[in-house]
C-alpha cells in the first residue's frame, strides 16, 4: 500500500475530537495569537469593555481557526512526506480516515472567512490573504513549500505579519492601521522566516526524496543555520532602532538586549543546527517574541 492510498482506503468514519484537535496543532496557534495581541497593544488604541468581544474573537480567528486550517491542509498534502518523517501523524497513521482532513479544511477556511467578514473589511481582507497563502502553501500545483525561499516567507507572513495586522485593525474598528503598525508587523515577519527554516531540520531527509527544496536542502545544513540566524537578527536590530528614533529609549534597551542574548544562543545553535533547532525555538526564539510585545508596547506609548 503507498503513502498516496493509506489515508484514502481506511474507513470513512468521522475522527475521534482528540484526533482532529491534533491535526489542527494547538501549538502552532501561540505565535499568530501573539502577534495578534502584539497587533492590538500597537494600535495605539486605549482599551475599553466593547472591545473585548472583538478582541476574544479575533484571537480564535487567529489561532484556531486560520492557523488550525492551515496545519489540516498542510497535513492532508504533506501526506506522503509525512509517511516518510512522521508515519504516526493523524492523516499518514489512517486516524483521519478518507478525506476528512481536507473536508476539514475546506469548512475551517469558510468559518475564518465568515467571522473575518464580521469583524470589519480590514480583517476580512488580511483573513482572505492568510487563507489564501496557507493554500497555496500546501496544496498542488504551486505548493510554495517545496522551496524554502517563499514558502517560509508565505509562512512568516502568514503567522506574523498577518496576526499583527488584524490585531491592530480590531482595535480600530475594522479599519487598517497606520504605518508605524504595519512597518513593525512587516519586520516581524521577515525575522519569522529565519524561524520558519528551524522547522525544516528535522525533515532533511523526506524533504530531499520528496524534491521538497527547504533550505537546509537547497543551501546545506550549516548555511542555512547561518542564514537562519541572519534573518532572525536583522530585523530586530531595525526595530531597536526605530523604537529609538520614536523617542523610546528603555524599550529599545530591552529589545537591544534581547537580541545580544539570542546572538549568544545562536552560536550553538550554528554549531550543531540539527541537534539544537528545537532547542533554539525554545529560547531564542522566545526571546524574539518577547520582544515582538515590547516593540508593541514602546508604539502604543508613541502613539497615545
Amino acid at each position: 500500500m503507498t503513502a498516496d492510498a493509506t489515508p484514502l482506503r481506511t474507513r470513512s468514519t468521522w475522527p475521534a475530537p482528540a484526533t482532529i484537535l491534533e491535526l489542527l496543532k494547538p501549538i502552532t496557534w501561540f505565535a499568530p495569537m501573539w502577534a495578534f495581541a502584539c497587533g492590538a497593544v500597537s494600535a495605539g488604541v486605549p482599551f475599553s469593555f466593547e472591545k473585548i468581544i472583538p478582541v476574544l474573537a479575533g484571537i480564535v480567528l487567529a489561532g484556531p481557526l486560520v492557523t488550525g486550517m492551515s496545519q489540516a491542509a498542510n497535513d492532508w498534502f504533506d501526506r506522503h512526506v509525512d509517511a516518510i518523517n512522521e508515519p504516526n501523524r493523524p492523516v499518514p497513521s489512517g486516524r483521519m480516515p478518507g478525506r476528512s482532513a481536507l473536508y476539514l479544511s475546506i469548512l475551517w477556511t469558510a468559518l475564518s472567512l465568515a467571522l473575518a467578514w464580521a469583524l470589519g473589511p480590514a480583517v476580512l481582507g488580511a483573513a482572505l490573504l492568510g487563507v489564501v497563502l496557507a493554500w497555496l502553501y500546501s496544496a498542488p500545483p504551486i505548493r510554495l513549500k517545496k522551496n524554502g525561499w517563499f514558502g517560509n516567507a508565505a509562512c512568516g507572513f502568514a503567522y506574523e505579519g498577518l496576526p499583527w495586522f488584524t490585531g491592530a485593525a480590531v482595535m480600530l474598528g475594522g479599519q487598517v492601521p497606520s504605518v508605524p503598525v504595519m512597518i513593525l508587523a512587516f519586520l516581524y515577519a521577515f525575522g519569522a522566516h529565519g524561524i520558519m527554516t528551524l522547522n525544516d531540520f528535522k525533515s532533511v531527509e523526506g524533504d530531499r526524496a520528496l524534491g521538497i527544496n527547504s533550505l537546509p536542502v537547497l543551501l546545506g545544513v550549516d548555511s542555512a543555520a547561518r542564514f537562519a540566524c541572519v534573518m532572525m537578527g536583522l530585523p530586530q536590530a531595525v526595530v531597536v532602532a526605530l523604537v529609538a528614533l520614536w523617542g523610546r529609549p528603555v524599550e529599545a534597551l530591552l529589545i537591544f538586549v534581547l537580541l545580544l542574548a539570542q546572538l549568544i544562543l545562536m552560536k550553538r545553535l550554528i554549531a550543531a543546527p540539527r541537534d539544537k533547532a528545537a532547542w533554539y525555538n525554545a529560547t531564542g526564539t522566545s526571546l524574539y517574541v518577547l520582544g515582538m510585545m515590547i516593540a508593541a508596547i514602546a508604539l502604543r506609548s508613541a502613539l497615545l
